[in-house]
């Protein structure tokens, strides 16, 4: 418990919050549909990915730049998390994407609006089908996030955020239609 009396870790934690404050606020804000038309998958795709690799990059080094409760998960399961530091990381990021579309949802007009950014299954996939899916994309990205800052792969962690947010937009580019 000494752990929650740490500068370190409320600097964490405060850092999960503005980073998923950011992730979804840039994310969902830059996949609305400001035109008439269908979506497009490959702005939606791009838009997260960008708000991934800008959010790892600009607080990778203060909290690891999770912004994720199932990369945060992953991490507690791998032993790289300590259980207090999993769950105030968690309860930051649902705080934190919950104020990012609220400030979303706070900033656009209504018209363009829509239901800001949430997606559906298709008709023809069920729940089931959607839920594997779902989970290997969560595999994909978790794989490339352990590879990623591993200190052994190439020593420069910093580095990380792009194939982090590379992985992010293929597993939407797959995954969103």
């Amino acid at each position: 418990m000494r752990e929650l009396r740490s500068s370190a870790f409320w600097r964490a934690v405060v850092a999960e919050f503005l980073g998923s404050l950011l992730y979804a606020l840039l994310g969902l804000g830059a996949s609305l549909r400001w035109a008439p038309g269908p979506p497009s998958v490959v702005g939606a795709a791009l838009a997260f990915g960008l708000a991934q690799t800008t959010v790892v990059q600009a607080l990778g080094h203060v909290s690891g730049g999770h912004v994720n409760p199932a990369i945060t998960l992953a991490f507690l399961m791998a032993s790289q998390l300590s259980l207090p530091r999993a769950v105030g990381y968690m309860l930051a990021q649902v705080l934190g994407m919950l104020a990012g579309a609220g400030v979303l949802y706070g900033v656009t007009p209504a018209p363009v609006r829509g239901t800001l950014g949430l997606s559906a299954l298709h008709p023809s996939v069920g729940p089931g089908q959607g839920t594997v899916v779902e989970l290997l994309l969560t595999a994909q990205f978790v794989l490339c996030i352990f590879a990623s800052f591993d200190d052994r792969h190439d020593g420069r962690p910093g580095t990380a955020a792009v194939p982090v947010g590379f992985s992010l937009a293929l597993g939407h580019l797959f995954g969103v239609r």
